[in-house]
């Protein structure tokens, strides 16, 4: 375990007490701020109840659930990835553990629970953490929306002053049979704790935000305790044995499928639960007020986390851990800022339970089953059910529920994603090919994409085109497999080889339809893909002026041809463009790039350009790259006009103030951004194969600075000092070290720079008042993959920027 699990140095997260990318404060001793004081206080007092809850509604001992929730606080918080998440026992686990009890016994539900963990740790060391996130979202609204019926039915015989079923159909079958005898003093308790539950966050007024401070279920619990006892309703209440008495771990006995399916399931809804909640409770801390800069959760150590946590928990006789959105959220909400709020709310815990047991014993187990029913009822989600219904995946929703409720977690995920992968597959597959003639010219219309097994109707519909004559294929998708790419190839060259014409179009500019690593069709000037036979441009031609991989028998400056015949044939260019004639290959180069944007991307900017024309630029950053050619801002920011304000220059540097340089551009620069267009962050972004860098590395020490380039690049001269300082941490890329000298340098430059930016005036004093932040990237231009600067203690590491970051 101590091989896999992280090292004592906490995250960055939103805890942070020194602007981002500065060296850490000395640490003077253990402190806790007052907002994680506050915040470990209110998560504590939604955790005993919910605690006992759970319990109740699993079957298990009512320790098990404090015994979790001290776990989560105390281990996950400490160990995991995710600062802000509290972890403890979650309603998402009730119907796998209450499955488990019945079938093997508590004891061997523990033993379930530390085999869990173990595989837990397992995934956290091989790093796979975000491979569950590639879950279908409909899949796990689903199994969650599942899970909460069946709580909410089983926790409704408790309300009603019963005893649950075993499963949902037998829960509804015996629902008549428990109105018919329902105690109307459980009933009583029930309905006011559902009644404090839903009112209490809607009191009105100055006095009810007070109040709304106190949380719901605490008030809610504690209200129908105190009712029950002050009328001396007779009901049954909380019973807590001693600890001497509480059942640990034993080992497991039972079928070995049955176990190796119980270890597997209680992996499965521990991992995803926990990993979206991490997910979500970034959302959470990034959109609270004055967050300032929030790093997103590392999801393979909270992985671990909820792995050690599960195994402890297993071991001492609790209930499966994992993370709690309800717990989470009011963690976020009430302001904590690093994992001391999680932990201290773990230790509270403990106290409760060691010395709180006289008044634990008086909560009515009614008032508990309402509780826990109500936080079952919330997880079937309108929201997310209109979600799904908006993305066409209502479908595999509703089998996914279905099956949890009718058959169990496992056997209803399973059956999710087996109508997942057909709905994709459906799809896929649900491509219409049409033929019609119209004046004397055939088309052909393809809807949907075009995979093999459309092959056979794109060949009948082609087919039905006579020989020699003129035919438009309009192709209305976005991707084009192998098999249907030569199809449509080699009866293209057939057809017109026979005196045919063929002219393959598009509907949408822009977009390209072609085998994977090929493009076969280029985009024309009206929005329609031309057939350029060899050569085969691709989908950044805008970019690289149509440099073409393969030259055709028309390029004589190596650029594709602008047009091509109906006859297949390529007109001469001076032909094409009167003014080519007599210009040299670059001008033409130029004089084509500067045409095809008038006739092509300015009708599309035109009116988005006329209002930053009309209201001035507006950029929300200033980003600071290197003058590589490879490096395209727009592209790896996915920005557009107006977004970014843009510094470029030979290695990305960054000259300190008062640099006898006699050249101010940057630090002109950087005050015009700062302080006239008050933008909200700088980026300093360096790129993989610098040459700037290499130069630097090339440099003799003592070699005089005789040529501009050379007295411009000893700004980076502090860089190659820092990256030879053997005391200076060096940073790594995405949890390895760089590959060599000059990537190493790539990096420590950006570090460098981004302390050459704050001791700018502008930039240290906006720093200051919390408007503006400063960020390190990297773009590996080779592997076209970003990577974004992260402080982890004395550590600078570079973490991979990748799409499942953005949402849940």
């Amino acid at each position: 375990m101590s091989a896999c699990l992280p090292a004592d140095a906490e995250p960055a997260h939103t805890e942070r007490a020194h602007p981002p990318h500065s060296p850490p404060p000395r640490r003077r001793g253990f402190r806790i701020a007052g907002a994680d004081l506050s915040a470990a206080v209110a998560v504590f007092l939604i955790a005993l109840p919910l605690s006992l809850g759970i319990s109740l509604a699993t079957g298990a001992p009512l320790q098990a659930g404090l015994v979790a929730a001290a776990v989560g606080g105390l281990v996950a918080g400490r160990l995991g990835g995710s600062p802000l998440q509290v972890s403890g026992p979650a309603a998402g686990l009730t119907v796998v553990t209450a499955d488990l009890i019945h079938q093997y016994g508590w004891r061997t539900t523990c033993a379930v629970t530390v085999l869990a963990g173990l595989s837990q740790l397992a995934l956290g060391c091989l790093r796979v953490a975000r491979a569950a996130l590639a879950v279908s979202p409909a899949i796990v609204h689903g199994m969650l929306a599942g899970i909460g019926v069946t709580i909410a039915v089983a926790q409704l015989h408790i309300v009603l002053g019963g005893e649950p079923q075993s499963s949902v159909p037998d829960n509804l079958l015996a629902l008549p049979a428990q109105l018919a005898r329902l105690d109307p003093a459980a009933l009583a308790v029930s309905v006011l704790t559902l009644a404090v539950l839903l009112l209490w966050p809607r009191l009105p007024g100055r006095a009810g935000h007070l109040l709304r401070r106190t949380p719901a279920a605490l008030v809610a619990v504690g209200g129908a305790t105190a009712v029950a006892a002050t009328a001396g309703l007779v009901l049954p209440v909380v019973d807590l044995p001693s600890w001497r008495s509480h059942a640990l771990a034993g080992l497991p006995e039972g079928p070995v499928l049955g176990l190796v399916a119980a270890v597997l399931t209680t992996t499965l809804v521990c991992s995803v639960q926990s990993l979206l909640g991490a997910t979500a409770v970034d959302k959470l801390a990034a959109a609270r007020p004055g967050a300032g800069h929030v790093v997103r959760s590392d999801l393979d150590r909270e992985m671990l986390g909820q792995g050690a946590a599960n195994v402890v928990s297993g071991a001492l006789g609790g209930l499966p851990v994992a993370g709690v959105a309800v717990r989470s959220t009011a963690n976020v909400h009430a302001g904590a800022v690093s994992r001391n709020a999680t932990m201290l709310h773990g230790a509270l815990v403990v106290t409760a339970a060691l010395l709180l047991v006289p008044l634990l014993e008086l909560i009515p187990l009614a008032s508990l089953a309402a509780l826990v029913m109500a936080v079952g009822a919330r997880m079937v989600s309108l929201h997310h059910i209109r979600t799904v219904t908006r993305h066409r995946e209502v479908l595999v929703y509703a089998v996914t529920a279905l099956g949890v409720i009718s058959l169990g977690v496992l056997e209803g995920v399973a059956l999710g994603i087996a109508v997942a992968v057909g709905v994709a597959l459906h799809r896929l597959t649900r491509t219409r090919i049409t033929h019609e003639e119209e004046n004397g010219v055939h088309h052909v219309h393809v809807r949907g994409q075009l995979t093999f097994l459309a092959v056979p109707r794109l060949s009948r519909a082609l087919h039905l085109v006579p020989q020699g004559a003129g035919v438009v294929v309009a192709l209305d998708g976005s991707f084009m497999d192998h098999a249907a790419y030569e199809t449509l190839q080699d009866w293209q060259r057939a057809h017109t080889a026979r005196g045919g014409s063929v002219r393959i179009t598009g509907r949408r500019a822009g977009v390209r339809i072609a085998e994977p690593g090929a493009l076969a069709f280029r985009t024309a000037p009206d929005g329609e893909s031309a057939s350029t036979g060899d050569c085969r441009c691709r989908p950044w031609t805008a970019w690289r002026n149509h440099q073409c991989d393969r030259p055709s028998p028309a390029q004589d400056t190596g650029v594709c041809p602008d047009e091509t015949l109906e006859s297949g044939e390529t007109a001469p260019e001076t032909d094409r463009d009167p003014t080519a004639r007599g210009r040299t290959p670059s001008s033409r180069q130029l004089v084509r790039g500067l045409s095809t944007f008038q006739r092509r991307t300015a009708p599309l900017v035109r009116s988005e350009l006329a209002r930053l024309a009309r209201e001035g630029q507006r950029p929300s950053q200033l980003f600071l790259t290197c003058a590589d050619s490879r490096v395209v801002t727009s592209m790896i920011t996915s920005s557009g006009p107006g977004d970014l304000f843009v510094v470029r220059n030979v290695g990305n540097l960054v000259p300190p103030p008062g640099a006898e340089s006699g050249d101010d551009s940057v630090a002109a620069a950087i005050e015009y951004a700062v302080d006239v267009l008050a933008v909200r962050s700088i980026t300093v972004c360096g790129h993989s194969g610098c040459g700037a860098m290499q130069a630097l590395l090339d440099s003799r020490p003592a070699s005089p600075a005789v040529t501009p380039l050379g007295r411009w690049l000893r700004y980076g001269g502090p860089s190659l000092e820092r990256l030879r300082d053997p005391a200076a941490p060096a940073p790594r890329l995405a949890g390895r070290d760089p590959a060599d000298d000059v990537e190493r340098l790539c990096l420590t430059n950006v570090v460098q720079q981004l302390e050459h930016l704050r001791a700018h005036e502008s930039v240290a004093r906006a720093l200051q008042e919390g408007s503006l932040e400063l960020h390190g990237v990297y773009f590996h231009v080779g592997e076209a993959q970003a990577y974004l600067l992260a402080e982890q203690e004395e550590e600078r590491v570079f973490d991979r920027v990748r799409d499942v970051d953005l949402a849940v």
